[in-house]
């Protein structure tokens, strides 16, 4: 007979008997467990802020709900949030371009220390990047230089200068109104009038690629949030454009302009035409 408060023989057996339950449970549902998302952030409560440059590396998985939805699977990837709101997702592969970001201004919400959930919305829309993170492998916070404006190479420089003082070289009728047109994801070469009340945004490479356009396209979008922009139209000016960013430009309705710096610096005559009157 047990004494009274000592536990009954059989109670062992049964907590053996839950761990070979537990063991027994399948390893794919566990594993989905383990990775459930986190519940949501308590609207109430304050949300945290990015004072500064923060990189984290760390095994996460991220969903992006908006204009449309996709998720990336965990794995190792490098996190950076900006003081400006910026978020980028990086893995070690793909190059520079990142597998994922939201561009400012947005609202980010770190939750835990270290950080188990990054939430990061945009102020205006219904965009939202989730970050669920499974174990952190570096944490690092620094203070950033205040900007300074990019500094371009000899050939970019004096084409920019070239096309400011002769704007019509990148379209008929075009009057400089300012160079560095600043957006909140950095300038625009030239901001033009065009006609009337015509705006047209500029930017001048060297060699035109899908990247420029997509450059350009990024500055347009957050110009045309001013809605005394929103007709505004995007120009890219290069020495030489590649065929696959001519078509990527037309499919949105970027044009293209091919300059010859040779010609802008009034080094030699500019080609003869059928209709040009001979030089005497």
């Amino acid at each position: 007979m047990s004494r009274v408060g000592q536990l009954p023989d059989c109670a062992p057996h049964v907590a053996a008997s839950a761990s070979v339950a537990q063991a027994a449970q399948p390893r794919t549902l566990r594993t989905k467990l383990a990775k459930a998302p986190l519940r949501p952030r308590d609207p109430s409560a304050p949300a945290p802020s990015v004072p500064t440059l923060r990189l984290i590396v760390a095994r996460c998985a991220v969903s992006y709900t908006g204009r449309l939805g996709t998720v990336l699977p965990s794995a190792v990837r490098l996190l950076v949030l900006k003081a400006d709101g910026s978020v980028m997702v990086h893995a070690d592969s793909g190059g520079y371009k990142p597998q994922n970001w939201m561009t400012a201004p947005t609202t980010i919400v770190v939750e835990g220390d270290p950080p188990e959930r990054i939430e990061v919305r945009k102020r205006a829309g219904s965009e939202r990047l989730e970050i669920a993170i499974e174990e952190v492998l570096a944490d690092v916070t620094h203070e950033a230089d205040v900007a300074v404006a990019l500094e371009k190479d000899g050939v970019e420089r004096d084409l920019q200068e070239l096309l400011a003082a002769q704007p019509g070289y990148c379209g008929e009728g075009f009057r400089l109104a300012r160079r560095e047109w600043p957006t909140d994801i950095g300038p625009v070469d030239l901001m033009c009038r065009e006609g009337a009340d015509g705006w047209v945004a500029v930017e001048i490479k060297r060699v035109g690629t899908i990247e420029a356009v997509e450059q350009l396209s990024r500055y347009l979008e957050r110009i045309r949030l001013d809605p005394a922009l929103g007709e505004c139209r995007g120009v890219l000016a290069a020495q030489q454009i590649k065929p696959q960013a001519r078509v990527l430009a037309g499919s949105r309705g970027i044009a293209c302009v091919e300059v010859d710096l040779e010609l802008l610096r009034g080094d030699r005559a500019p080609d003869l035409t059928l209709f040009a009157l001979p030089v005497s």
